[in-house]
């Protein structure tokens, strides 16, 4: 037993996204700015929509709960990076590690109900119209949106579970920027396939779910726009339109990602940075660039 416990990996190596220098400080650069406008962008959303009275529609609510959500999400693991690049410390702590994946899932899946959220609200204004305030009642929002989280934490639960269930007693060099489902299975000194399937049916299931929703959602709201052609209609498809941008940038490389057991192909740890980095910083641009309200 002191064997086994002495062997257990204790920290893992994040090799990041280069060993180059040069890159390094290009990165490092492009990381802090991108975590600058995600701060600056998304708590400019939330105080505006707290202090101006003209938007306490349920849209703004949700919106002003989807910019907190992606400053949580972006702080998981962009500090971390900036901190590892300007110092060189790569090195991270196996609960360190850990806490990190149950965090970044548990943020990244309430992210991905609330927009699908959100895209009910949109259906529920555009097709259902007199019955929008009833059933977007504020109470009924609320509700959503902690659904929303305890998804959320159901979903990185089950995920760390899982993950603390594997052995690590080898290799401890995570070939990616931050602790993630695939980069670390891969490190597992035991037979990881039932694991690595139950996981792609977790969080690639759920991804693709809740695209998938929001696909047919926004088809039902095209359909309904063509029938009724109106200036009104034709501002909410607008704003349909900028909703779906965002949708695709989150959930394509999600589920190009998880939507896999860990063996069938490389993660690419570029794609990563489009739904950690790129993601929650133009989503205050998308959303807002359209209503005239936020402007």
């Amino acid at each position: 037993m002191a064997q086994e416990n002495s062997s257990r990996v204790t920290e893992f190596i994040l090799l990041g996204l280069s060993d180059t220098q040069e890159l390094t400080i290009l990165f490092f650069t492009l990381f802090l700015l991108a975590y600058a406008m995600v701060l600056l962008g998304n708590l400019l959303i939330i105080v505006t929509v707290r202090t101006d009275p003209k938007l306490s529609s349920p849209m703004y609510f949700l919106l002003c709960n989807l910019s907190f959500i992606d400053i949580c999400y972006t702080s998981v693991t962009t500090p971390r990076v900036l901190v590892t690049l300007l110092s060189g410390h790569k090195a991270i702590a196996f609960e360190g590690c850990m806490a990190q994946l149950f965090f970044l899932h548990f943020v990244g899946s309430s992210e991905m109900f609330l927009l699908t959220v959100m895209a009910f609200d949109r259906y529920t204004a555009i097709c259902r119209p007199l019955h929008y305030t009833a059933i977007m009642a504020r109470g009924a929002c609320w509700a959503l949106v902690a659904a929303c989280w305890v998804g959320g934490f159901i979903h990185s639960t089950v995920q760390t579970v899982l993950m603390l269930q594997l052995p690590f007693c080898g290799p401890n060099t995570i070939h990616s920027y931050f602790c993630d489902v695939l980069p670390i299975i891969r490190l597992a000194c035991a037979d990881t396939a039932l694991t690595e399937w139950l996981m792609a049916s977790n969080s690639g299931l759920i991804s693709l779910g809740c695209f998938l929703v929001l696909v047919a959602s926004y088809a039902l709201i095209l359909a309904k726009v063509r029938a009724r052609v109106s200036q009104g209609n034709w501002k909410a498809l607008s704003t349909c339109a900028s909703h779906v941008m965002a949708v695709t940038l989150l959930f394509m490389p999600c589920i190009f990602t998880y939507l896999r057991p860990a063996g069938t192909l490389p993660t690419n740890k570029y794609v990563c940075v489009i739904y950690t980095i790129f993601s929650p910083m133009m989503n205050p641009l998308i959303y807002t660039l359209r209503s005239s309200e936020m402007k």
